[in-house]
């Protein structure tokens, strides 16, 4: 009776260990993309068409390589819709060289990202989600300044902080 109580204690203890360790593998890699998402919003926000074009192309990498295997049933269905989604947009950037088209592509990549950042609730820091009333988007940033992808110099700090998604 003893052992077998010693071997069910072992077994959860080594199974609540792996699942820890998916977790802090998931969270590391969410958090390298969300990264990449970050780059590729200050290119734009910047002006900055061959940046947002490197950033882009680590976006599209990051996702290449997240281990997908490690998230629930319900995280990887969530991944598998919103990741299509950000690389079809992110690989639209990398193609354009006109700041304007790249702006174009990033709104569908950024509510993309917006979904998975608020359902996968993996994000090591603070992130807000901001909005201007001028393009009608939203988008993630890292920081609660606003810095508007969608205007960038024109009207660098237009819009507003609408939600902080709390880090986890």
């Amino acid at each position: 009776m003893k052992k077998t109580v010693l071997m069910i204690i072992i077994i959860c203890a080594t199974s609540l260990s792996i699942v820890k360790a998916q977790n802090t593998t998931s969270k590391k890699e969410f958090n390298k993309t969300l990264q990449a998402y970050f780059d590729t919003k200050n290119a734009l926000a910047k002006d900055n068409v061959s940046l947002a074009n490197t950033s882009a192309k680590s976006l599209i990498a990051s996702l290449a390589t997240f281990p997908v295997k490690s998230l629930s049933t319900v995280q990887q269905t969530i991944w598998k819709t919103q990741s299509e989604q950000i690389k079809k947009a992110a690989n639209a950037i990398v193609l354009q060289k006109d700041l304007a088209a790249q702006r174009k592509s990033f709104w569908p990549l950024s509510s993309a990202m917006l979904k998975l950042t608020q359902e996968l609730k993996l994000n090591a820091t603070d992130v807000f989600v901001q909005y201007c009333p001028m393009a009608k988007k939203s988008w993630l940033n890292e920081v609660e300044d606003v810095q508007n992808p969608f205007y960038g110099s024109q009207m660098y700090d237009c819009g507003e902080v609408t939600e902080t998604i709390t880090k986890k």
